[in-house]
């Protein structure tokens, strides 16, 4: 048991600590028995992904953006698909943005915005890096649509380069294993103190597979072999709740599909009235009902917002295209 976890009598709330407390009451004091022991259960057996493969930052970055509330057993065929039609940043610069973004809706990979940035970011990565990425995590969050998370992802998995990575599965295994605070910025610098130097390829990996198999919502700690059961409070203790889980609203019937359906019927037709684009949307769709022009022009106004439609007035009547 560590430190951490005798803690006893009132807890600081999340984010604060008493003033003799540091981040390594957290951690065992054997951090290098933590660390030999997941990797080690990591690299005896875990998911094979086509994108664990790989160190090539393209391949990787469409994996990332795709993987984002998406199930990754979903996503192998469109990675492979659209690696197969565009399996460089060139091929992807040099793309109609319309087609991507068409690639996007047809697999059902979330906000199709995230097609248009993906394709912005090859652009940038032929016209300013001269088609190399950048390696380090700041610059690639230069990239349109790259946030931190992804940024650092890539510089992991394709550099070995990155810093701690801390998604909702790290923060559930950091919170049960070391009873760590629900507070973002004590996870982050609880996760950079377990990182081995110079090893964030397969520690990020690992610690991510630990908590996509081993300690989901509803934990497997002995049918998965969990590594760090000796160590984890909440094995000890059984008390396996975790952070609270942002999910992704439910997909069918969402404003998310009927953008999509727009998307796939003007990847169809290369431009449409508005009228004869709504039953392609919704087949109750009517101009003066509930589910009319009104409805309509919001979902447009989303689409148009993300740079992924445009609209214009033709004979008194709305026309709509993809940009």
């Amino acid at each position: 048991m560590s430190e951490g976890d005798e803690r006893a009598g009132t807890e600081p709330s999340d984010g604060e600590r008493s003033g003799d407390e540091t981040d390594d009451d957290y951690l065992p004091d054997d951090v290098e028995a933590v660390r030999s022991a997941l990797v080690e259960w990591y690299e005896d057996d875990h998911r094979e992904f086509p994108w664990r493969r790989t160190d090539d930052p393209y391949e990787i970055l469409v994996s990332e953006v795709m993987s984002q509330q998406t199930q990754l057993s979903r996503v192998v065929a469109a990675w492979e698909a659209f690696l197969e039609r565009w399996p460089t940043t060139a091929d992807l610069a040099a793309a109609d943005r319309a087609d991507v973004v068409g690639f996007w809706s047809d697999h059902s990979l979330g906000y199709n915005n995230r097609a248009k940035y993906l394709h912005e970011a090859a652009g940038q990565v032929e016209s300013e890096y001269g088609g190399e990425f950048p390696r380090e995590p700041d610059e690639l969050s230069e990239l349109m649509g790259v946030g931190p998370y992804t940024a650092n992802a890539v510089a992991s998995f394709a550099f070995n380069n990155g810093d701690a990575v801390v998604d909702t599965n790290v923060k559930r295994v950091l919170y049960r294993a070391f009873d760590v605070p629900d507070d973002d910025a004590t996870f982050e610098r609880v996760a950079a103190d377990l990182l081995p130097a110079g090893e964030s390829r397969v520690w990020n990996n690992a610690i991510m597979e630990l908590g996509g198999v081993a300690c989901e919502k509803t934990p497997e700690c002995d049918g998965q072999s969990c590594p760090w059961r000796e160590w984890c409070h909440a094995y000890e203790t059984g008390d396996f709740t975790a952070p609270d889980v942002p999910t992704q609203p439910a997909f069918e019937g969402s404003r998310r599909q009927f953008r999509g359906r727009i998307v796939r019927a003007l990847g169809e037709h290369d431009e449409l009235p508005l009228d004869e684009l709504g039953p392609r949307v919704r087949v109750d769709y009517a101009p003066e009902g509930e589910y009319g022009r009104e409805w309509l022009r919001g979902l447009l106004s989303d689409l148009a917002d993300d740079g992924l439609v445009r609209t214009s007035e033709s004979g008194g009547e709305i026309v709509v295209r993809l940009r």
